[in-house]
């Protein structure tokens, strides 16, 4: 008994397929470019919900509670942090994938880092500090205690390994790409 067509599809099937799949990922392709040209970012690290977030112009001066999309400045800090990788590759100076905080204090606000943050007097929740990141390399930090300069913001994100001013101190404000606005988020 013979079974017509059980030796898989033919060369002209087969040929239609790649062609299909080229104009699939083409398709793709193109929506991620045009997203990102939108102001649309896809988050795969779990500082904050993973997903698609959108970036909203900031018309006015950062504040306190802002979870903003923001370009780590060039620094041996996050040269390192970069060569361990805590950053990812992107668009920003440097090579550096934007991040996404929360602000927790700006400028004129005094920072005290010790086993964990203290803003005004004040202990940050969550704010712990991990003497070694999930390698068993030392962690260095920053600053111990401070204020935060005019044109400066001091980030933090409530997950206990996340890499934010705990560990690089306070960022320029100039970096900020804009609010960081959920989209279609997962937070696991």
């Amino acid at each position: 008994m013979t079974i017509i067509g059980a030796r898989g599809p033919s060369r002209r099937q087969a040929f239609r397929v790649g062609p299909t799949a080229v104009a699939i990922a083409a398709v793709l392709a193109s929506a991620i470019l045009a997203g990102g040209l939108a102001g649309y970012r896809v988050n795969l690290t779990p500082s904050e919900p993973l997903g698609i977030w959108h970036i909203q112009p900031l018309r006015r001066a950062a504040a306190v509670g802002d979870i903003v999309f923001i370009c780590p400045p060039l620094s041996a800090t996050m040269q390192i942090a970069r060569q361990r990788g805590y950053l990812r590759s992107g668009l920003c100076r440097g090579g550096y994938a934007p991040l996404i905080k929360t602000i927790v204090a700006t400028a004129g606000q005094h920072i005290h880092i010790d086993r964990s943050v203290t803003i005004d007097g004040v202990v940050l929740p969550h704010s712990a500090l991990s003497p070694e990141d999930g390698q068993g390399r030392p962690i260095m930090v920053a600053i111990s205690d401070s204020k935060v300069g005019r044109g400066e913001v001091f980030l933090h994100s409530s997950l206990p390994g996340s890499f934010d001013s705990r560990y690089f101190g306070p960022v320029p404000a100039s970096g900020i790409l804009g609010l960081a606005e959920e989209v279609l988020t997962y937070a696991p």
